[in-house]
C-alpha cells in the first residue's frame, strides 16, 4: 500500500487550525470536517504526524476499503485482508465497529465479523483493554478499516506526571497558541498556570521539539515498524528563541510546573504570585494566554467574576503592548475583564465543557 487515507482526530472546532498545522508540516491535507483532519500518505506519513503533530489527538490509518451489503460478504472480504502484513500474530485487538444507512446496520454483529476474521488469521486475542484498535465504519454499505496508530491519546506528551484540577490538554494548548498567533518568537506568559501546560507547549514550540519526542506509539508494534527509519525522523532542539513564563498563586500548582518542565527539558519560568501582583516578567511585550477557572468543574461562578475583573484591570494598568488570550465557557466572564475582546473563536470541546478562545490585539 503505496498511500492512503490518514485522519488525524481533533476537538471539534480547531479542525482548520490543525489542517493549517499538518500542511506546515508538509502534510497533504484533503479535507477537514467536524472532528478531523484527512491526509494522503504512507506509512512513514503516520509516523511523522504522531511525532511531530502538536494539535491531533489521535492518527488513524485508513488501511482497507470494500462494500459489504450483508454480514456474510462483510466476514469473507474482512478474512482476505492482509492481517499478517499489518499486525503481529496474536496481537491484543480491540474492534469498534458503527453501522449507518447501510444494510448492514448491526453493530454489534459486524463487530463479531471482524473479530473472527482477526482470531482466524493472525490467532488475535480480543479485548477491551487491547495493543491495537481497529475501528470500523459502514456507511452507504461502504466499510473502512481504519488503525489507531497512536494508542494512548496524543495529549499525553511522556513528561508530565502532576496536575491541578480541569488541566488544559497539551494538544488544545498547542492549537489556542496556534489561534492566539503564537509562533515562538516572542514571550508568552501564562499568569494562572496551574501545572504549566501552557508555558511548557509554548517552550517546546520556540524551541522545535518534536510533540512525541518522550513516549511510545502503537505504530512501534505493528510488522511494517522500522526503528532506524523512525529515528531519523526526529528533530534536533534549538536553543529557545523566545522566553516562556508561568505564574499562579497556588504554590503547589508552581511546584507542579516546575517539575514538569524539568521533565520535558524546557526553560520555562515560574513564580508563586496572585493576579493582583503580577506585572509583565519582560521588557518586550508578548503574548498573555491563560485558562482562568470557569465554574463548570471548579467550583461556583459567582466568585469568578472579581477575579476576571481583577486580571483586566491588571492588563489594562500593567501590559501595554502585550496581546491577551483567554479560553473560557462563560461569556460573561470575559466580558467581566473589561477588554476589548475581537470576536471569540468557534466553540470547542473542552472536558464536557463548551469554550472559546477569546484575545485582543496589542494593549
Amino acid at each position: 500500500m503505496d498511500s492512503f487515507d490518514i485522519f488525524l482526530i481533533t476537538a471539534p472546532g480547531l479542525e482548520t487550525l490543525l489542517a493549517d498545522e499538518a500542511t506546515e508540516l508538509g502534510l497533504d491535507v484533503t479535507s477537514a470536517i467536524p472532528g478531523g483532519v484527512t491526509v494522503n500518505g504512507d506509512w512513514q506519513t503516520v509516523w511523522r504526524a504522531n511525532l511531530h503533530l502538536r494539535g491531533a489527538t489521535r492518527i488513524l490509518a485508513r488501511f482497507a476499503e470494500f462494500r459489504a451489503m450483508h454480514l456474510a460478504q462483510l466476514d469473507k472480504r474482512s478474512h482476505k485482508i492482509p492481517w499478517t502484513e499489518l499486525l503481529p500474530q496474536g496481537a491484543s485487538v480491540r474492534v469498534d465497529a458503527t453501522c449507518r444507512k447501510s444494510r448492514i446496520y448491526h453493530a454489534k454483529a459486524a463487530t463479531q465479523r471482524v473479530e473472527t476474521a482477526l482470531v482466524e488469521t493472525i490467532g488475535a486475542t480480543i479485548a477491551k483493554e487491547a495493543d491495537f484498535t481497529i475501528r470500523v465504519r459502514i456507511e452507504d454499505d461502504l466499510c473502512t478499516f481504519s488503525l489507531d496508530t497512536s494508542g494512548e491519546s496524543l495529549h499525553k506528551r511522556g513528561h508530565k506526571e502532576q496536575v491541578n484540577k480541569a488541566p488544559m490538554r497539551e494538544t488544545l494548548a498547542a492549537l489556542f497558541l496556534r489561534a492566539a498567533g503564537y509562533d515562538g518568537t516572542a514571550p508568552m506568559y501564562d499568569p494562572m498556570c496551574g501545572s504549566g501546560t501552557f508555558p511548557i507547549e509554548a517552550a517546546e514550540i520556540a524551541s522545535k521539539m518534536d510533540a512525541g519526542r518522550s513516549r511510545e506509539f502503537a505504530f512501534q508494534n505493528l510488522q511494517n515498524y522500522d526503528p532506524d527509519q523512525f529515528d531519523a525522523l526526529h528533530g534536533t532542539a534549538v536553543p529557545q528563541t523566545a522566553p516562556t513564563f508561568g505564574s499562579d498563586r497556588d504554590a503547589g500548582a508552581i511546584r507542579m510546573s516546575i517539575a514538569n518542565a524539568e521533565r520535558a527539558g524546557v526553560a520555562a519560568q515560574f513564580d508563586i504570585k496572585p493576579i493582583s501582583d503580577i506585572t509583565p516578567p519582560t521588557d518586550q511585550p508578548g503574548l498573555v494566554i491563560s485558562n482562568p477557572p470557569y465554574g463548570g468543574r471548579i467550583g461556583n461562578k459567582k466568585p469568578l467574576y472579581g477575579l476576571y475583573a481583577s486580571f483586566g484591570t491588571r492588563m489594562k494598568s500593567e501590559f501595554c503592548g502585550w496581546r491577551v488570550a483567554i479560553v473560557t465557557s462563560e461569556p460573561s466572564l470575559a466580558k467581566a475583564t473589561g477588554l476589548p475582546f475581537l470576536p471569540a473563536g468557534p466553540v470547542v470541546a473542552h472536558g464536557g465543557i463548551k469554550v472559546r478562545l477569546w484575545q485582543t490585539k496589542p494593549l
